[in-house]
Parts: C-alpha cells; sequence; structure tokens
C-alpha cells in the first residue's frame, strides 16, 4: 500500500494512541485525527490504514472474548486499541512523566488521569500476553453489551478454563474494584480459575473473596 499522506497517517495514528485501552469506534477515531477538517480521509483510506499498520504489528488490538462455550448473553465484540507498546503511544502523544503527571485544572486532570490509566492498562495487557504465550493461552477484553460489566483481561486456555484480570491504576483496593470479577465467577463457577487485580501496590496479597492482587512490577516468569 502507498500512503499518498503521510501526515494523515501520523494524525491518526496519533488519535488511536490517545483512544489507548478503550473501544472508541473507527470513526470517532477519525474524527479525531481531522478536528475541522472538509477533506478528511476517506473511511476507506482510514480502514486501510489500519489495516496495514496491524499487519506491520504497529497496532496490537486486543479483541473481545467471544467463547465458544459462552454461559454469557450479549457480550459486545468491539476490540480494545492497542499500540504494540505503550512507549510509542506516549512518543506519538509527546507524553513524557513531567506532563502525564501535571495537569492546570480539574478537565485537564481527568484527561491525563485517561491517558495515564490507558497507557498503565496498555502495559499490563502487554506483560500478561507475553506471558501467556508459553501457555499458549490467549488473551481478550470482556465487555457485555450495554457495559454493565467489563473485565480488562481474560485469559483463557486451551482447556477452556479462564483467569480474569482488573487493572489498577492505584495502589488502594476496595470492594468495587472486584465487583466485576465477582460477577464472572458467578457466571462461570469451576471454569474460573482465578481472578486477579493488576495494581501499582507494594506488596502482592490476596482479598478475603479470594482476588490476588498482584502489583504490575512483580508480575513475570
Amino acid at each position: 500500500m502507498q500512503v499518498r499522506r503521510p501526515q494523515a497517517l501520523r494524525a491518526w495514528l496519533a488519535a488511536y494512541a490517545a483512544a489507548t485501552a478503550t473501544t472508541t469506534s473507527y470513526s470517532q477515531i477519525l474524527d479525531s485525527a481531522t478536528p475541522g477538517e472538509a477533506d478528511k480521509p476517506s473511511r476507506v483510506t482510514a480502514d486501510a490504514y489500519r489495516a496495514l499498520l496491524q499487519r506491520i504489528r504497529v497496532l496490537d488490538p486486543l479483541e473481545a472474548w467471544l467463547p465458544a462455550f459462552n454461559p454469557l448473553k450479549r457480550l459486545a465484540a468491539g476490540p480494545k486499541h492497542h499500540l504494540v507498546d505503550p512507549a510509542l503511544a506516549a512518543s506519538l502523544l509527546n507524553a513524557t512523566v513531567d506532563s502525564l503527571l501535571r495537569a492546570d485544572g480539574p478537565l485537564e486532570s481527568r484527561r491525563q488521569d485517561l491517558l495515564l490509566g490507558g497507557l498503565f492498562e496498555s502495559l499490563a495487557t502487554l506483560t500478561v500476553r507475553v506471558l501467556s504465550q508459553p501457555a499458549r493461552a490467549r488473551v481478550f477484553h470482556l465487555r457485555t453489551h450495554k457495559g454493565e460489566h467489563e473485565i480488562d483481561l481474560i485469559v483463557e486456555r486451551r482447556d477452556h478454563s479462564v483467569m480474569a484480570i482488573e487493572v489498577k491504576l492505584s495502589s488502594a483496593v476496595g470492594p468495587r474494584d472486584t465487583k466485576h470479577l465477582n460477577w464472572l465467577e458467578q457466571q462461570l463457577g469451576d471454569r474460573l480459575v482465578d481472578k486477579m487485580l493488576i495494581n501499582t501496590g507494594p506488596y502482592a496479597l490476596r482479598l478475603r473473596d479470594g482476588t490476588a492482587v498482584v502489583p504490575l512490577g512483580l508480575l513475570g516468569p
């Protein structure tokens, strides 16, 4: 594929980076890449950009979990957006440690929190994907159709057993942080072999409901 408008491709890629760890629609990403422009790339062109970038492994979207043996109803099918490395997303957005931690006003603070949280989730996703490869397990995300329940990472082994993982950019953990994990446990029963919450805390521990709390820095072989 010949890219005739490299700047348009880079703008689309930066808009995709801004949507890291979300299920933002591709039409919204295109609109975000070309605000106020009358001469936007066509949807066909934008789809060609996406196909090219995914083929050369710049984009690495996380597909939705749609299990063959599915006790769950009305699951959403859209992927979560990730680049191959969250550092690439940060670079495309000119994000630095200082800019991610410094914000002027509550609105800017909210935007920075969302971006930093997305980058942290993307790093956790990359880590879990790598660690899942030796077991030949596949990694997905889960979201019910109307968004009542969302789980950041679903690791499914070849025997269809499942590990469910939530990612939280915080060292503190409360009951609300595990409610979706506990909901899935009720749906799957013994098929769910473990629940994990990845966070920024200093220690790994087990909560009373059985959820393992593991700092991202402690994940490893």
